[in-house]
């Protein structure tokens, strides 16, 4: 079971359930992967709707890496993603959402 206070997500990866997160190492992690940009880039991109597929990857290997996932970007591609893309875009913005929202906020 996910904690919402706790800033996690459920991903579905191949039927198996994965509780993801954006701890500060993920975080630090997430920037490392931008090479361009800043969190409040991504931020702004997500909120204007003009985020990018790579965008949606980063977020959820750092915030699935944050919850214990020991996987890649490259295993991240081959699994199956339990309600496709867009399940996976509303993922990747619900776990930055929660990431920078205060308690009660999300």
């Amino acid at each position: 079971m996910v904690n919402p206070w706790r800033g996690e997500v459920a991903l579905l990866l191949d039927g198996r359930r994965h509780v993801a997160k954006l701890t500060l190492g993920a975080l630090a992690e997430l920037e490392d992967t931008l090479a361009a940009g800043s969190l409040i880039d991504l931020v702004q991109r997500f909120e204007a709707g003009r985020f990018s597929s790579r965008d949606v990857v980063a977020l959820l290997v750092a915030g699935l890496r944050g919850g214990g996932w020991e996987g890649t970007a490259a295993d991240l591609r081959t699994v199956e993603i339990g309600g496709g893309p867009m399940e996976a875009a509303r993922v990747a913005a619900e776990l930055l959402a929660r990431a920078f929202a205060l308690p009660g906020e999300t």
